[in-house]
């Protein structure tokens, strides 16, 4: 097997292809790489078919040609193959649908002894995965290589060549038929994922409408831009997402943009599939590929590469694309082009790749012995001082991208452990305060027999104001556990008789305290629609709040007032100014930690006057203070 390269200058096709040398050989395999315009790949075909009518010739438009080691655009290179013991068969489809467009190539290249299929698809209409799927509906033990055409980046049309035909949509396709072609493929991602994960949430074929809750072209605004965003797929192509198959890192970069939003991308993701974003890691592209792509003896055996990468890799990196292709060329014969996505076979699967650089390796000779390393193969490349400065900016991106992943592990880590404590601290309130209810219903219930028996007396008194304490108290912590399961239902409550029923429950300890509660009220029926168990929460903490904190021998105000539709409950007594009044209702908080509580009753009356639009009124000056709660919609 030889391969000759050749690029297409002002020269004609007689000048620069010496055409006598290939006119007796039986099996040729020519591939036009054209990053021109389409009448000069039409003059091209017309020619070499005329010059070598028994040739296989297929050609692709492209977004970059390569020749050995020179990487070029919009120019056109040809690659002429020429076999002893390998038979090749040609053909084109020109289905629309993708699957169906694979299977039918597949099943008129393949036979029993097919080394390799390459296959050229346009880059407009093909979905690639799908292409792929129906060639494996058919062979999948079949090597397929190969890419997807390009147009320079204008994303308007690509076409593909086989024989004399030139196509806009569909595939063409070159069977190798040997029994002795050794045929190897290898590819290079390095492209990294960096950021936090996004979940595929809408999609269809290879058409996303919603990552993480955003439209993908918002998306892609957040995270890199409105100027990328705007000029999606020419731009931001080099920032793929990236998805796991396979035991392969997959990219999939943006071919269309779409009015609503969406994104069509070059190969299919699935609902519930994780991505990242993806950079280009120029400190891996800059290192020397054939150490990672191939061993040793099938690289020393290699009579020809044939290499199909990923546009963005040469976008990216166009100044130092050649140190990643030239290595190639001084072990073998190597062309191929820049495509809009890579095909690739791996253990029996075909994989539709992006931003990859892919490589065939072909040799029809027998394995000759490793040879011993060159010098030329120990020497590291000479980097200039930009690609030494991309290097160490990937590096750093690297490097901050798996401290920010450790970090947030660690962070989440903390945060389950976080979590799992506050659980387990409400699993014990909950079994504490259900195993306190039954004590206490005890020891009140035999207060209300003694005082029935024996009459009361002062020891017993004091215990049954300490209990009441212990009870309202156990009613704040029990409403805070259970608040979640409390029954929201409201009633029709007759506003008056509730407030005098809590204020008969809590006379004994406001007198053990040397105050005494007044009630005042216009009306004797005051209804209002509201919630008991949150109504009592308001009402007990308020008043065991004026019965802590008011001056001895000073009455307690409680006061009902109707205006219109709404009602003021205001609890006011003689009693040390609050200090703070902004604090007041916080979380633990008190304004004498002398006083018994922990802080958590008006804290929980705060919430329930949000939950149920109450409003609140804090009044105080010098020895008072007043308390307004305002009901409205009274009936």
């Amino acid at each position: 097997m030889k391969t000759y390269n050749y690029t297409l200058n002002d020269k004609s096709l007689d000048s620069l292809i010496d055409f006598p040398v290939f006119e007796k050989e039986k099996n040729i395999l020519i591939q036009i790489f054209c990053g021109e315009k389409k009448d000069v790949l039409e003059k091209i075909l017309k020619e070499i078919t005329n010059k070598l009518p028994q040739a296989i010739c297929i050609g692709s438009s492209t977004d970059g040609e390569i020749n050995n080691a020179e990487i070029s655009i919009l120019k056109t290179v040809i690659s002429i193959s020429t076999f002893e013991n390998t038979t090749l068969k040609t053909t084109h489809i020109e289905e629309k649908d993708s699957f169906k467009n694979g299977a039918l190539l597949a099943s008129e290249l393949c036979c029993e002894n097919t080394k390799l299929l390459l296959t050229f698809t346009d880059g407009d209409t093909t979905n690639g995965e799908e292409f792929l799927n129906g060639i494996a509906s058919i062979n999948e033990k079949v090597l397929v290589s190969g890419g997807m055409a390009g147009d320079n980046a204008h994303f308007t049309q690509t076409f593909i060549s086989s024989q004399n035909n030139i196509l806009t949509r569909g595939s063409v396709g070159v069977s190798f038929n040997s029994d002795i072609l050794k045929v190897y493929n290898a590819y290079n991602f390095n492209w990294s994922p960096i950021g936090i994960e996004h979940e595929i949430e809408e999609v269809e074929g290879n058409r996303v409408y919603k990552i993480s809750g955003l439209t993908p072209l918002d998306f892609y605004e957040k995270y890199l831009g409105e100027h990328v965003a705007r000029t999606l797929p020419a731009t931001g192509i080099e920032f793929p997402l990236i998805v796991q198959k396979n035991n392969i890192p997959l990219a999939r970069a943006v071919i269309a943009k779409h009015e609503d939003g969406s994104l069509s991308f070059a190969g299919n993701l699935y609902k519930g599939d994780i991505v990242k974003l993806g950079f280009g890691n120029v400190e891996l592209m800059m290192n020397n590929p054939l150490k990672s792509l191939f061993s040793k003896s099938k690289i020393n055996n290699t009579e020809s590469f044939f290499i199909y990468a990923c546009m963005a890799r040469r976008r990216y990196m166009p100044n130092l694309i050649d140190t990643e292709i030239s290595p190639f060329s001084k072990i073998a014969s190597t062309s191929g082009f820049f495509t809009y996505g890579e095909f690739y076979h791996h253990y029996s699967h075909n994989e539709l790749l992006n931003q990859t650089l892919t490589v065939l390796s072909l040799s029809e000779k027998e394995i000759e012995e490793e040879e011993k390393e060159n010098e030329e193969e120990k020497e590291s490349s000479t980097l200039s001082d930009h690609a030494r400065s991309l290097q160490a900016l990937t590096h750093l991106i690297q490097q901050s991208s798996e401290d920010y992943n450790k970090q947030s592990k660690e962070l989440e880590s903390k945060n389950i452990y976080a979590q799992n404590l506050i659980t387990s601290q409400k699993q014990f309130l909950k079994y504490a305060i259900h195993e306190t209810n039954t004590p206490l219903s005890v020891i009140m219930g035999n207060i209300d027999m003694f005082e029935m028996q024996l009459g009361k007396n002062k020891y017993l008194t004091n215990i049954e104001i300490a209990m009441k304490n212990i009870f309202s108290i156990y009613d704040d912590l029990s409403y805070l556990v259970k608040k979640d399961q409390v029954n929201k239902a409201t009633h029709t409550i007759n506003l008056i008789d509730f407030i005098r029923s809590r204020i008969d429950f809590f006379t004994q300890t406001a007198i053990r305290f040397k105050s005494n509660f007044e009630f005042i009220h216009a009306r004797e029926e005051i209804i209002i629609n509201f919630n008991e168990i949150k109504l009592q929460r308001i009402v007990d903490n308020n008043l065991t709040n004026a019965i802590k904190y008011t001056l001895p021998n000073e009455k307690i105000y409680v006061i009902l007032k109707v205006h219109k539709k709404d009602c003021d409950l205001t609890i006011e007594s003689r009693s040390a100014q609050i200090l703070d009044p902004q604090k007041i209702f916080e979380e633990y908080y008190r304004e004498e930690v002398s006083k018994d509580g922990f802080g958590l009753g008006l804290n929980l009356v705060k919430r329930i006057c949000s939950e149920e639009n109450v409003g609140i009124k804090l009044e105080s000056g010098e020895n008072w203070a007043s308390f307004t709660y305002t009901f409205k919609d009274v009936l």
